[in-house]
């Protein structure tokens, strides 16, 4: 196993995202953490159209958020992602939201998702080709949480 992270979000920091202590407010960290989440499950085959065409879906059950350093309007962000760990209906991943212009690191979230058929609203094993796929990029990474 290999520590990689793949870059899964790239956006700025807006001035109606901040709250009136003047830094990026809670609700658009975890906003663009769920983009990113998506861009990393359509890297293994999770995408819109799988999603749709076989009644599936994916819900999160535990996110950990570390907030390390404010974000103000007009910041350049950059998300990093990594699977921690699949299992036949699991994935565990993390996203590690940087400052694109300074490196520094703004926050870390770990989630854990569930694949769900929509239909019956119970947990159910993803499809062996997304399965393997995610495997294959599994890391050791430990994102500090």
């Amino acid at each position: 196993m290999e520590t990689r992270m793949e870059v899964t979000y790239r956006g700025t920091v807006y001035p109606w995202h901040c709250d009136h202590m003047g830094h990026m407010n809670v609700m658009w960290y975890v906003g663009k953490f769920d983009e990113a989440t998506w861009h990393l499950f359509s890297g293994i085959g999770i995408t819109p159209d799988y999603l749709r065409d076989t009644g599936h879906g994916m819900v999160a059950v535990d996110q950990r958020i570390s907030y390390r350093r404010e974000v103000l309007a007009g910041d350049v962000l950059m998300i990093r992602s990594a699977l921690l760990e699949v299992r036949s209906k699991v994935i565990r991943f993390c996203h590690r939201m940087e400052n694109a212009a300074t490196g520094e690191v703004a926050a870390i979230t770990v989630l854990t998702g569930v694949h769900l058929d929509t239909t019956t609203r119970r947990s159910c094993p993803l499809p062996e080709e997304q399965l393997a796929r995610a495997k294959a990029r599994v890391t050791d990474l430990d994102p500090g949480l």
